[in-house]
């Protein structure tokens, strides 16, 4: 494992403990029940753990990527769907208007976004626009001293708690993805609708809204960036975020590991516990080797990063290497299992569900094998 520095390692086991503490105890609640988990997302935001890779001039920890990424692993073994608000609120929110923003904006939205004060969002995919990002039909009209918002986005994640959303739109439409910008819209903003929350398969906690504008002014300050550069700001925007869903998804994994091999140990079948028979002990040898390759994955996306080194293709891999690698876990943990894996009174049931939108979410397993594959063609057509 590569080494991490003794503050890297306190924020780890700092988020350790309040997910075993906070978070783990109520997942199946949550999820039961559909209920967004913002108490817990204002308790981390008192310990600090919602501003881990922003200055402390901002309100933020002042740490790094490879500090958020290990913090988002330990909130990925405690409950899918607080992990995920929690990436989407830093990584697709908080994130763009750090690296993008005016110094004013910078102050007027990262200190109440950081100290949980307001929940952030991110506004890209459409109904008819998910993968194909570029197809984005949302317009943004000049009107004077402002922008005039018209549109629907969908799968829009902490939609029905946020209060300030990162919504990207058509400035020019003749353009292509050359014609798209990024804007700063505020939920108070008239002509903001927040549709009925998505009955989901998996992280049922985890607030999935369709986000309609009509007609919403927003001033020119409000502009995120350059005009016609948002295309650009999302596609970086979105590189950084699968660094926190590589995460996430080890997490995941993990948790289908540790619960599968507690079990194997108690178990008993044909006279002797199940985890002394080679098939079990196979799934769990390849469940933990594919979990650590994903981990190392993660690390070094981070790590480069954290370095300002290009990391594009390194997070495609890491995002979907550990997404797969967790699927992988979370089947075998129910295969050891057997029934009672299959049942809601066993945490893999659940953990089975979450775990499945990490091949789909921020760019599928299909895009980001698009992505590598680019890439890697393009580093050694030039070597």
């Amino acid at each position: 494992m590569m080494a991490l520095t003794e503050e890297q390692k306190m924020m780890r086991d700092l988020a350790r403990e309040f997910a075993q503490n906070e978070i783990e105890p109520v997942a199946a609640e949550i999820d039961e029940t559909s209920t967004f988990p913002l108490e817990n997302l204002k308790k981390m935001a008192e310990l600090g753990l919602l501003g881990i890779p922003f200055e402390e001039e901002y309100g933020g920890s002042g740490m790094n990527i490879m500090a958020f990424a290990l913090a988002m692993e330990e909130f990925g073994v405690a409950c899918g769907s607080t992990a995920l608000s929690v990436a989407a609120h830093v990584s697709l929110c908080s994130t763009p208007i750090y690296m993008f923003g005016s110094e004013a904006q910078k102050k007027k939205y990262l200190p109440d976004l950081l100290n949980g004060n307001k929940i952030g969002s991110f506004c890209l995919s459409e109904p008819a626009s998910g993968s194909d990002a570029g197809a984005l039909t949302t317009r943004a009209q000049r009107d004077g001293d402002g922008y005039v918002i018209n549109g629907s986005k969908q799968w829009v994640t902490n939609g029905g708690y946020a209060s300030t959303f990162v919504v990207f739109a058509k400035t020019n439409p003749d353009a292509g993805t050359k014609g798209i910008s990024a804007f700063i819209v505020d939920k108070d903003m008239p002509g903001v609708v927040i549709g009925k929350k998505e009955d989901k398969m998996g992280l049922r906690a985890s607030d999935t809204r369709q986000i309609t504008f009509e007609n919403v002014r927003v001033p020119a300050e409000n502009l995120l960036g350059e005009e016609n550069k948002g295309f650009i700001y999302a596609l970086k925007t979105l590189d950084g975020g699968r660094i926190g869903i590589g995460a996430m998804s080890v997490g995941l994994g993990r948790a289908a590991l540790e619960h599968a091999a507690r079990y194997a140990d108690e178990r008993v079948a044909f006279g002797k516990k199940i985890g002394r028979f080679q098939a079990i002990q196979w799934y769990i040898a390849d469940m933990a080797t594919q979990l650590e390759a994903a981990r190392l994955l993660v690390y070094q996306a981070a790590q480069l990063r954290d370095a300002g080194q290009p990391y594009s293709k390194e997070a495609a891999m890491a995002k979907l290497f550990a997404s797969e690698s967790a699927m992988k876990a979370a089947d075998k943990g129910i295969q050891i299992l057997g029934g009672y894996g299959y049942s809601r009174d066993y945490p893999l049931e659940r953990i089975f569900r979450d775990t499945k939108l990490m091949e789909i979410g921020e760019g599928t397993s299909e895009v980001q094998r698009i992505v590598i594959s680019k890439l890697v063609m393009s580093e050694i057509n030039k070597g």
